[in-house]
């Protein structure tokens, strides 16, 4: 039985980070002509997705704890591993690099137009919290693999 909660809360969260990250957020700025409000509900899209990616890493530390009596200690050590990446690029990305995004919109004013080394930076910053993000999602896919 915790087997297959291990793997659902692992199909959980790739689930949600393939369905926000390369669903919901494309399609959001491909059908409103407002990319500003395009941009607030896929912010709020990937907090939410961020709240429920830690939940799901602590959830499974919890189950690789008391739920893998039968794993090898290379398998168990493999799987921490990637809870552990994912989780942490979780942390970077929504309480590191968001943060410093937001400040950047929020300078450039009611408008939102911001000045070019703004949008150097902010474009700079997305861009690695892009790459970060194409990190995680694939090691989302061994993390269901390796349940």
């Amino acid at each position: 039985m915790l087997a297959k909660v291990r793997l659902f809360v692992a199909v959980l969260w790739a689930g949600s980070l393939w369905t926000v990250g390369y669903l919901v957020a494309p399609t959001l700025f491909a059908t409103l002509s407002d990319r500003v409000l395009a941009g607030q509900i896929a912010g709020s899209m990937f907090h939410a997705e961020a709240m429920l990616s830690l939940g799901c890493a602590l959830a499974l530390l919890v189950l690789l704890q008391f739920a893998t009596p039968d794993w090898t200690p290379k398998r168990r050590r493999t799987v921490l591993a990637l809870i552990a990446a994912m989780a942490l690029g979780t942390v970077v990305s929504h309480f590191g690099l968001q943060p410093m995004m937001a400040d950047l919109k929020a300078a450039a004013g009611p408008g939102g137009v911001m000045e070019s080394a703004g949008k150097e930076r902010f474009g700079m910053l997305h861009g690695v919290s892009s790459v970060i993000y194409l990190v995680q999602s694939l090691l989302a896919g061994w993390l269901i693999v390796k349940q």
